[in-house]
């Protein structure tokens, strides 16, 4: 049987990643893995992962949370980094 670890060391996003999207969706860890997988392998996928980190810090900023804001920010950079067709404005 796959653990949670198994799946977020066979997939290509982060733990900060995946909390990002889980919270955003309002879904668990592991549905945040199949969703994170399923969109990254679409047209726009990328950019909609982008959109929901964006959306979790903009909800930080709301909620003057400097720290889950900074930690956001952080999860966008790298995301950006290592997924740049996020940057292809939902192509």
């Amino acid at each position: 049987m796959l653990t949670y670890q198994d799946c977020l060391d066979m997939c290509e996003f982060t733990k900060d990643e995946i909390m990002a999207i889980a919270e955003h969706e309002h879904i668990s860890d592991m549905d945040a893995i199949i969703l994170a997988e399923a969109l990254i392998h679409t047209t726009g996928g990328a950019f909609k992962i982008q959109r929901m980190i964006l959306d979790d810090i903009e909800e930080a900023v709301e909620e003057n949370d400097a720290v889950k804001e900074g930690l956001l920010r952080d999860v966008l950079k790298r995301f950006i980094e290592t997924h740049p067709m996020a940057l292809q404005l939902g192509r």
